[in-house]
């Protein structure tokens, strides 16, 4: 077997029918708990965006949304798009959509989880948080501890390799296939030009990358936005075939596309995942960053990434595709299947950036493949950034317990490496190779994550709750997880007890609250000198 067959048998039984419905339903049932949050709850999202905190220890909500969206708005929504329309027909951005939209609610669950359990970095001060925090802290005080301690390490372990080796390499190769589409510049160019950026923004840590985000991609995301609807405007008189192509082959009705109504489903969710991360267990680790008073202010902001993402960028591209006719679609899951449909995509061009950068070139005769490769160069670098954030963090969290600091600091400098490392070589590597690897990754860390807050669901609910009662009240929603019976959110309760400074370490957090008379001890329970109950 060659590796080229193991990556694909081994994203066949990763991304097989159960993970598709455990996505789905997922979205159904936090939906169903959070009584449509995703819906009801735009407002909140908009104004935490407009009025959320910020501190030297952790970014604003503004920022933490742009890292999050720095990670989710990449190849996904451009490369990604095509990809599922060539193998899923234009069914499958409908169910981009659904997945999205039943995501939000699963993107709340955990980014909200992400927050609570969140902690100071020992070296730095900078938040940390994620699904490896969350699963060892959850339930910790109960019989299930040790096995999550277990599933933590796991977890960490799984998105060390998936966000520093598996899933840069596919931004890496859009951006190279879509620069050499545009000017012929050869992978190994482009190779070492993100090798050179990306040393510099990583080595400055989790505030430069939220800085370069915040600055980068909503410009770009703006930009991308705006070009694609002057193509939907002049295009105008496309929209119903358009929409009408999607809806009748996502249900399977359609003339030519309803033979493929199951890859329809399959890529549509495949690909939505991939580009808006509900439910993957990437977005909690930006979101842990976020300085705010209450955490369900920080899992509505990222709710509303998701859709940003797909139901804006996403939908932008799927109509510049669809409505200039540039793609093919596929009977099967691979370009060596027969064709389905052919569009009017010349015939040389390949799966993925192609698509868009023809779609755009037969309105912006001359630019448009200079547009996409200069845009997805941004979005794909920015998402390349994210990833080493992910993957920082789960070091962070795996040697956090080391005594001494340079043991963190070197570990971190080794991960710096290989992320450098799988970048020059994703750039260079085939598309199909990258892609794989990236879905493998994605797969593996979603059936961890989802799982994990199916069990854990508990503290998110009732932070929601405890956030809407405050609300009801007319204050501003402030934080205490003892009166909720939420244990272990250690952060949270120094907080509360006034003893969180800003500027301190996670080793000067912990040494000022055991020595300070009073304070509570996040970690032995009873009650305090003052008398207060410790959770």
């Amino acid at each position: 077997m060659t590796f080229a067959e193991f990556i694909d048998e081994a994203n066949g039984y990763i991304w097989s029918l159960p993970l598709i419905g455990l996505c789905l339903l997922a979205g159904v049932y936090f939906s169903l708990r959070t009584a449509f949050l995703q819906v009801r709850g735009i407002p909140d999202m908009l104004a935490q965006l407009k009025n959320g905190e910020k501190s030297a220890d952790g970014t604003s909500s503004f920022q933490s949304l742009m890292m999050s969206l720095a990670g989710r708005v990449g190849m996904g929504n451009i490369g990604g798009v095509a990809t599922a329309i060539a193998f899923g027909g234009p069914g499958a951005v409908f169910w981009m959509w659904m997945v999205a939209f039943l995501g939000a609610a699963t993107s709340f669950i955990e980014c909200t989880l992400g927050q609570i359990y969140k902690e100071k970095d020992k070296d730095t001060g900078e938040y940390r948080g994620g699904p490896a925090y969350y699963f060892d802290k959850a339930y910790k005080h109960t019989a299930f501890g040790p096995v999550l301690k277990v599933y933590a390490v796991i977890f960490a372990i799984v998105t060390v390799f998936a966000t520093s080796f598996f899933l840069p390499g596919v931004q890496a190769n859009g951006m190279a296939s879509s620069i050499n589409e545009a000017w012929g510049a050869p992978a190994w160019a482009v190779a070492i030009g993100i090798v050179i950026i990306l040393a510099f923004i990583v080595v400055g840590g989790v505030k430069r990358i939220a800085t370069f985000a915040v600055y980068v991609v909503p410009v770009m995301a703006v930009l991308y936005i705006i070009l694609a609807l002057i193509v939907f405007f002049l295009n105008f008189s496309q929209i119903p075939a358009v929409f009408g192509a999607i809806f009748s082959s996502a249900f399977g009705t359609h003339a030519i596309f309803g033979s493929i109504l199951g890859l329809a489903v399959q890529w549509g969710v495949k690909r939505g995942v991939y580009s808006n991360e509900a439910g993957q267990g990437t977005g909690p680790h930006a979101a842990a960053a976020a300085e705010v008073s209450h955490p369900a202010k920080q899992g509505y902001a990222q709710a509303f990434a998701v859709y940003i993402d797909t139901l804006f960028v996403c939908t932008a591209t799927a109509f510049i595709i669809l409505s200039t006719g540039m793609y093919r679609v596929y009977q099967g899951e691979a370009v060596t299947t027969p064709v389905l449909f052919e569009g009017n995509l010349p015939a040389d061009s390949k799966v993925g950036p192609a698509f868009v950068q023809n779609g755009f070139d037969t309105v912006f005769t001359g630019f448009g493949p200079s547009f996409v490769a200069v845009a997805l160069a941004f979005f794909a670098f920015t998402t390349i950034v994210a990833y080493y954030y992910m993957a920082e963090v789960n070091v962070a969290y795996l040697f956090r317990g080391a005594k001494n600091s340079t043991v963190r600091r070197v570990v971190i400098r080794l991960l710096q490496g290989l992320i450098l490392v799988s970048v020059a070589y994703g750039a260079v590597t085939t598309t199909g190779a990258a892609w794989g690897l990236g879905d493998i990754g994605v797969g593996s860390m979603a059936w961890m994550n989802i799982i994990g807050i199916l069990f854990l669901q508990g503290p998110a609910l009732k932070a929601l709750k405890d956030y809407h009662a405050q609300k009801k009240q007319g204050l501003d929603p402030q934080f205490d997880p003892r009166p909720l019976g939420i244990r272990n959110a250690d952060f949270w309760e120094l907080r509360s007890d006034g003893l969180v400074r800003e500027g301190m370490t996670g080793e000067e957090l912990e040494r000022h609250a055991a020595g300070t008379p009073g304070a509570t001890s996040v970690r032995d329970g009873g009650v305090d000198e003052a008398g207060s109950h410790r959770a």
